[in-house]
């Protein structure tokens, strides 16, 4: 490539969608960036952003384009802490994405990490979506579920999230707590809205309970542990969520089926920069005070 300024400013387009967010970022007027894009995309003779009235959204070559500059960036950061003789800085961002019921847990720790280097920016991504790390949309991801199998990741087991069934005390007051699962259908319980979702709990709680006693059902973890909090049922919630609540009971022993493991996953291209080898030690560490 001729110019690595052109791919520098596609880039930030597509990182922040749109002309006036990536001119802030590099410091240049807006018809730079404009300027820098129409160039990139005659050179290379394909399109690599779709114009709308909300801004830019990056096509798939666009998307190419941007794990390949997420690739290169952060190696290029590397590469000049090196030879400025700082090869432990930490600066620029850092992109971590987990599921959003987890920040309870990754906020405290990313905070922390990034008091320790106030060159750096922290973003964290939470959703549903699976956030691409071969397209350069994070440098860390913290997943749960089966073994993540996406090509050219690198995967390491991290922490058992173990998970137990538990209603409030006023829950318990009112309906008193079941004897056995013979006795789950004459109960009300909190439930995931999602009727095919595939962690180990949820699939245990569909066998075993009737559709008709989910009497409340919720699309995210924290909607879930608030409406078992508020009595609205008995829920599933991680036992490290459960012990910050004393008026939480627990239903039963919790199962084994019930558990499942967390993934750190990061990408082969950006698995061994400093700057990602920092954090995953950094959150190894704090992790071991984690509730297991």
């Amino acid at each position: 490539m001729d110019n690595w300024d052109e791919v520098r400013t596609a880039y930030q387009v597509a990182r922040m969608g749109t002309v006036s967010g990536a001119a802030e970022v590099l410091g240049v007027h807006h018809a730079t960036v404009i300027r820098h894009i129409d160039a990139l995309e005659n050179r290379l003779g394909v399109k690599l952003f779709q114009r709308h009235a909300r801004g830019y959204t990056a096509t798939e070559a666009g998307t190419d384009l941007l794990r390949v500059a997420q690739a290169t960036e952060d190696q290029f950061s590397q590469l000049a802490g090196r030879l400025k003789g700082q090869g432990d800085d930490v600066t620029g961002e850092l992109v971590v994405t987990s599921l959003e019921s987890l920040a309870p847990l990754l906020v405290p720790v990313m905070s922390d990490f990034q008091s320790a280097h106030p060159g750096l920016i922290v973003r964290y991504l939470t959703g549903e979506r699976l956030f691409r790390l071969e397209y350069g949309e994070a440098h860390v991801a913290i997943r749960a579920g089966n073994v993540p199998d996406q090509p050219d990741n690198v995967v390491q087991s991290f922490v058992s999230q173990d998970i137990g069934l538990y209603a409030s005390k006023a829950y318990v007051d009112k309906y008193g707590l079941p004897a056995s699962l013979e006795e789950f259908p004459s109960h009300r319980f909190v439930g995931n809205d999602n009727e095919n979702s595939r962690a180990p709990f949820n699939k245990w709680f569909r066998e075993r309970v009737p559709g008709d006693a989910i009497t409340f059902r919720c699309t995210n973890g924290f909607a879930l542990e608030e409406a078992v909090l508020s009595g609205a049922g008995i829920g599933f919630l991680s036992v490290w969520a459960a012990q910050r609540h004393p008026d939480l009971i627990e239903v039963m022993p919790a199962l084994p089926d019930w558990s499942g493991r967390l993934w750190l996953v990061t990408h082969v291209d950006l698995h061994r920069t400093y700057k990602v080898q920092a954090f995953l030690s950094f959150l190894k560490e704090r992790a071991k005070g984690w509730v297991k």
